[in-house]
């Protein structure tokens, strides 16, 4: 018993990173992120000091770089069009923020199971994610739970109550569309790509159910999950040989458990659709796209059609293309498209540099994790396509892969 609290324990701080959230009763600004960077900067500290060593990752260094060339590039954005908006100039300061916050959970996961590999933080986030989802329906069908948790917890609830959005505890939007596209994209690459996953049915059964609760849930809240779950899909058609009406990996327990699970979540859905009113709307919500090509033939969603129709918004100048216009924060071009954002703030100098960063991570890990070399490019794809709807830095997830090797190198917990 004592066990499970404390992996249940281990989940709520993986939450608190990686769906990141404030609290009333502390100032505005403070969120867990912050709490747990706080926590891991004199860890990493004394592990240095313990170990003798700073033993800095030369990928780390390459990342640390590129950091803090896009926010030198930022800075001058801003200064040269005479703004005061340090949206991304201060980027070195939020790259940072993730790196000693990942490496606070990392070393706790290392604490309690003895271990970090990319199975167990797969596992720890796709656990999360569940719960998230589920948390959102109790949030949205109980008020109790709702008024105590918009009582403490800061999220922007009032928004999200006007736009009639699900949410959980730091789950909403499109980040939570992003976290839970990188999710799946974990899950698919583990049941795939590890061994022991691959042999115990209780792992693949976990993480299936996982994978398609928050495939349905996760689109209710963010209809960006829909972008990770596409990835997710021609990962596990390529790698299973499916695609190519071949089986390449013959495992009969992965399979028939993919099977009953979908069948059985698919049975459940269709029945809740048809009899309750209010899970018939999320679920619309979810996948409108598809309902619409079913019932009109065409493929469209209000949301692409307002992205399409006003939020292509580009420069209107030279020197605003090169080195953009300083401008990023209250939506002041009203546009949530990440390239016309990103070059609208800093120009195209910046956003290729940003893009830069990210494939230099990517190809890190490339070269770091061989067997799993394909989720680290659809890692990075998929960061370029959610960029054609919202601007999101997808860091966070590089951060925890640096901080896991860190932690392994530290060996702290022998």
């Amino acid at each position: 018993m004592i066990r499970i609290l404390i992996y249940i324990l281990v989940g709520a701080v993986v939450s608190g990173y990686f769906f990141s959230f404030g609290f009333t009763f502390l100032p505005p600004g403070i969120n867990t992120k912050m709490i747990l960077a706080v926590i891991g900067m004199p860890m990493a500290a004394f592990h240095a000091i313990r170990n003798r060593s700073l033993n800095i990752d030369k990928g780390l260094l390459g990342a640390i770089g590129l950091a803090l060339l896009f926010s030198l590039v930022c800075f001058y954005a801003v200064d040269y069009n005479n703004k005061a908006d340090y949206a991304y100039a201060t980027y070195f300061v939020s790259f940072f923020v993730w790196l000693f916050s990942a490496y606070t959970v990392c070393a706790l996961i290392h604490a309690v199971h003895g271990a970090i590999n990319i199975r167990l933080l797969t596992t720890y986030l796709a656990l999360v994610c569940t719960a998230q989802c589920f948390l959102a329906l109790l949030i949205d069908n109980v008020p109790t739970i709702q008024h105590y948790v918009d009582l403490y917890i800061d999220q922007g609830q009032a928004f999200l109550t006007e736009v009639n959005r699900l949410y959980g505890i730091g789950t909403a939007l499109d980040p939570a569309g992003v976290r839970f596209s990188i999710t799946l994209l974990l899950i698919a690459a583990v049941l795939m790509k590890d061994n022991e996953v691959r042999n115990s049915k209780r792992y693949i059964a976990s993480l299936w159910l996982c994978f398609f609760i928050t495939l349905v849930v996760g689109n209710m809240i963010s209809r960006t999950t829909l972008v990770g779950a596409i990835l997710a899909a021609l990962y596990l058609l390529w790698y299973s040989g499916l695609g190519k009406l071949q089986i390449r990996y013959g495992n009969p327990k992965m399979y028939s458990t993919f099977a009953l699970i979908f069948i059985a979540l698919l049975a459940l859905t269709v029945y809740l659709y048809n009899t309750n009113d209010v899970f018939h709307s999320h679920l619309r919500f979810a996948f409108e796209g598809f309902f619409n090509w079913a019932e009109t033939g065409e493929w469209r969603t209000d949301s692409t059609d307002k992205l399409n129709r006003e939020m292509w918004v580009w420069p209107t100048d030279t020197k605003s293309w090169i080195i953009g216009t300083g401008l990023f924060d209250n939506w002041v071009y009203s546009t949530d498209i990440g390239y016309c954002r990103f070059i609208l703030y800093c120009g195209i100098s910046g956003i290729l540099i940003f893009s830069l960063f990210f494939i230099y991570n990517a190809f890190v890990f490339v070269r770091r994790f061989p067997a799993y070399k394909s989720l680290f490019l659809l890692l990075l794809l998929l960061g370029f396509v959610v960029w054609f709807k919202v601007s999101t830095d997808i860091f966070f997830i590089y951060a925890l892969f640096y901080s896991m090797d860190k932690v392994c190198v530290d060996d702290w917990c022998d």
